[in-house]
């Protein structure tokens, strides 16, 4: 009996959940279904530029196991883009993460979803003096993604 399928901590939240070829009905077209969690690996690896140990420790699961999970999902977006099919994000056994934040001034901590926008205050003081205080579980900062 295979063990239970741990969550992978995700940090991107894509602007859009689906993609097709110009001029097709997405209708009548095959599809290829990515992963919340394979979206993730394919953004450390490839758009972060993360080596796997890395790149795994900010999903915080094994390089084997991300290793698999950027493989297949390399398989998918060729299959997406070689065969002109539909490709849809969805699902995969995944756990937000969010970004902290901790004041300068009332030493308040607060967390908002990551890929939500950057507050403008402290929801305690209103001070602008604050700062993201995120870090994976290694030693190395993780940037929040569509955060300026």
């Amino acid at each position: 009996m295979p063990r239970p399928c741990k969550k992978r901590i995700v940090s991107c939240s894509p602007q859009s959940n689906s993609f097709s070829p110009c001029g097709s009905s997405r209708h009548t077209l095959d599809r290829v279904i990515l992963s919340l969690d394979e979206l993730e690996a394919v953004r450390l690896a490839d758009l972060e530029g993360l080596y796997q140990e890395e790149a795994a420790a900010a999903m915080q699961i094994s390089r084997q196991t991300f290793g698999n999970i950027v493989a297949s999902a390399h398989k998918k977006i060729a299959d997406f883009l070689v065969n002109s099919k539909q490709l849809l994000i969805q699902g995969g056994k995944i756990e937000p993460d969010q970004c902290s934040f901790l004041c300068g001034q009332c030493n308040h901590v607060w967390a908002t979803a990551c890929g939500d926008t950057t507050p403008e205050v402290c929801p305690d003081c209103t001070s602008k003096e604050f700062y993201c205080v995120k870090k994976s579980s290694s030693t190395h900062n993780v940037k929040c993604w569509r955060v300026s």
